[in-house]
Formats: C-alpha cells, sequence, structure tokens
C-alpha cells in the first residue's frame, strides 16, 4: 500500500529569510560575474587588445545590439550587489551594523 505522504513536512511551511536569501544572491551575482570575466578574457585572447583602439569596436559593442545593452546593464546591477552585499557582510562581521537587529526580529531582548 502506497501512501502519498510529503518528503518533509516542514518545507511548505518554511518561509525564506533575509539572513538566507543574500548569500544565496551573493553566490548567484559572482558566478555571473565570473563568466563575464571569463568570456572577456576569451575574447581579448581571440582578437588581441590592439582590436580595442579603434572606435568602431565600440560602435559595434555598444550600439549595434540591444541585446548588449541589456547584458551591459545586468552586469552592473550584478556588480553593484555582489560589492555591496560583500561591504555589508564585512561590517557585520566586524560590528560595523551592530544597531540591525538582522535575523532576531522574534526574539525578546
Amino acid at each position: 500500500m502506497t501512501l502519498l505522504r510529503p518528503l518533509s513536512p516542514h518545507l511548505p511551511i518554511y518561509k525564506p529569510q533575509l539572513t538566507s536569501t543574500f548569500p544565496i544572491l551573493n553566490r548567484i551575482s559572482g558566478a555571473f560575474l565570473a563568466t563575464i570575466v571569463f568570456f572577456c578574457y576569451l575574447l581579448c585572447l581571440k582578437i588581441g587588445l590592439i582590436c580595442f583602439t579603434y572606435n568602431n569596436v565600440y560602435q559595434f559593442f555598444f550600439f549595434s545590439s540591444k541585446l548588449i545593452l541589456i547584458s551591459v546593464e545586468m552586469t552592473a546591477l550584478a556588480l553593484s550587489y555582489h560589492l555591496y552585499n560583500g561591504v555589508r557582510h564585512l561590517l557585520t562581521d566586524f560590528g560595523g551594523f551592530f544597531f540591525l537587529r538582522i535575523g532576531r526580529r522574534g526574539l525578546p531582548s
């Protein structure tokens, strides 16, 4: 006889917390930035650095396609999020955000 029970009954009532989502998003943005840097490195290996001295290259990369503009905006957003989250993490570790009680809202003081 097969019973249709959930694998773990606590997952449907689990509420994601801020302190658990920040590191996940930080790793996702870091992986995105690492792939962008890797592809730029491969591009420089393929076409060489002399290519970047011509204005036509910049016009082709930044003005020809809207997809490239969207990817540049996403890279800037990921870079700013990754940077600010790293600074927040360092300040939290060294006591800079001691006045913020992130993750301890329901506990009595």
